[in-house]
């Protein structure tokens, strides 16, 4: 009889930051020292924050400024990046490698800030609503669109950056008024991207921000893909996030991730921030990028939303219209990230009672690719702190997805207010799971473990029900949870449960 292949282990990226992380140049260190810990809990790649350096020394990175400086050279005000040096983000890739975590880099690629010279160009105002409108007749601007790196000089890069690099800005020096302008290029001649090369929302979704890059002109195209492969040299990576893929060119990115994939980043991961509650144009998406390539689930991180604003919300629904159900190998699956966190632009709240449930619903069943919040495993800072969400209880969740959730899933949604499954195992991961979770009352499922687990107790992971479940000789036990609450049950003595009582350091923060 030949010999069973292993059971491939589950994989669980996290974000590792948010929005209001602190401004003290010491994150890349924080992640540093808490990889170790993040790898016993089950976390195995962290999509660092942007590193490149931003408009200003406080930036995040998303106002980006040169993407050939992470940390290195005296620019905006400070040698450092917000989150710390080149070399703290060197030691922080090392170790994450000793360490068996990857580390996926979030490339901000659709435009620049923090210019360095204003430069007179022809360009026509543009509907704001309405990119395909034009509301002024063509006139010369004064655009801050002249990058020249004098901190960083040539080094690694030569390319400078004009006017005519860009398609478009949103300020005109000349008599200060802030509008969306269209740059009349060399290349560009007024044009945005075509649609779907960019997406169609506000008639053409080409420009968002800043000094919006000409992806039609070759000197920006072969300098962002030198940079892709100068990054992929300078850093062990194991990965790639893109940042606002609805906004450039979808056939440069996909260039770009074959030319990574094929030559500089063999075995990459690389997922898209198209976020857009439309699961059609996320289909429509991935059929055009081809490649190996994912997308975060927007719309299940809405339903999420919903559902827990809803008083005793049909939970059945959960994944009506997601990625995941459509498409779970390209799902990226998360509960909220920097830009849906509380008072940011795309907030959706989801209550604190949910997220236990929300965590379960992506991180204990078959599909998708579950992506961990930085905010909710060490809380968020800022003017509007808020505590480590699950009541602590996040790693445990990510804990048993690592330990237990393998094997053929058992669906028990026949109740609107009351969800269960369980995963059966395999034959080098045998241990199971059961899950329960309620979004009213207490609830009970009487699910099938399985005949081979007869006699055996199961108690809650994390203790939120008390007390042990039998399993009966016909492989049947009675699993309950608490209101508005989550029970995670696996046999007692099974390989792993003395580590949940392991405690979990989430004062990330007296770090020095």
């Amino acid at each position: 009889m030949a010999e069973q292949e292993a059971t491939p282990e589950n994989m669980t990226m996290m974000q590792g930051f948010e929005w209001y992380v602190p401004a003290d140049q010491k994150h890349w260190k924080r992640l540093k020292d808490h990889v170790p810990q993040l790898k016993s809990w089950g976390i195995d790649n962290i999509w660092v924050p942007p590193g490149c350096k931003a408009s200003s020394k406080e930036g995040n990175g998303y106002d980006i400024y040169d993407l050939y400086d992470i940390g290195e050279f005296d620019q905006k005000g400070s040698v450092a990046t917000k989150w710390g040096t080149r070399e703290e983000l060197e030691e922080l890739c090392k170790v994450a490698n000793d360490h068996g975590v990857g580390i996926y880099w979030d490339a901000v690629l659709n435009h620049r800030l923090g210019s360095d010279h204003k430069e007179k160009c022809q360009a026509i105002e543009v509907d704001q609503e309405d990119r395909n409108k034009t509301v002024s007749d063509q006139y010369e601007i004064d655009a801050w669109v002249g990058f020249d790196f004098s901190g960083r000089q040539d080094k690694y890069s030569k390319q400078k950056y004009h006017w005519y690099h860009f398609s478009g800005v949103d300020y005109n020096a000349a008599n200060k008024k802030t509008a969306i302008y269209k740059i009349v290029g060399e290349k560009s001649d007024a044009l945005w991207a075509e649609v779907p090369d960019v997406d169609d929302e506000k008639g053409n979704y080409d420009y968002l921000m800043g000094s919006d890059l000409d992806y039609d002109h070759p000197e920006v195209q072969d300098d962002v893909l030198a940079w892709g492969t100068w990054i992929a040299k300078t850093l062990p990576l194991k990965g790639m996030r893109f940042d606002a893929i609805k906004h450039f060119s979808a056939d440069f990115l996909h260039r770009f991730v074959k030319q990574m994939d094929d030559t500089y980043g063999s075995g990459w991961f690389f997922v898209g921030e198209f976020w857009k509650d439309s699961l059609e144009d996320m289909n429509n998406y991935l059929d055009r990028m081809e490649e190996k390539f994912s997308l975060f689930d927007a719309p299940l991180v809405h339903n999420f939303s919903a559902l827990s604003q809803t008083e005793s919300a049909d939970l059945r629904k959960v994944f009506d219209d997601t990625l995941v159900r459509c498409r779970p190998v390209n799902a990226v699956t998360l509960v909220m990230n920097h830009d849906t966190q509380p008072y940011q632009a795309l907030e959706a709240p989801i209550a604190d009672w949910f997220k236990p449930l929300a965590y379960a619903l992506i991180l204990l069943r078959g599909e998708g690719y579950p992506c961990v919040w930085y905010g909710d495993l060490y809380g968020i800072q800022g003017e509007h702190p808020f505590p480590p969400a699950c009541s602590g209880k996040l790693p445990h969740l990510a804990l048993a997805r690592k330990l237990y959730a393998y094997g053929k899933q058992a669906d028990y949604f026949d109740l609107a207010t009351c969800l269960g499954w369980v995963r059966y195992g395999t034959h080098d991961r045998p241990a199971g799971v059961a899950v329960v979770l309620s979004n009213a009352g207490p609830g009970t499922k009487r699910m099938h473990v399985g005949e081979m687990h007869a006699g055996e107790r199961w108690t809650d992971v994390l203790g939120w029900s008390e007390g042990a479940v039998t399993i009966g000789q016909d492989g049947f036990g009675d699993f309950t949870c608490g209101q508005c609450s989550v029970s995670v049950w696996v046999r007692e003595g099974a390989e792993g449960r003395d580590r949940f009582s392991e405690k979990f350091d989430s004062d990330i923060y007296k770090t020095e």
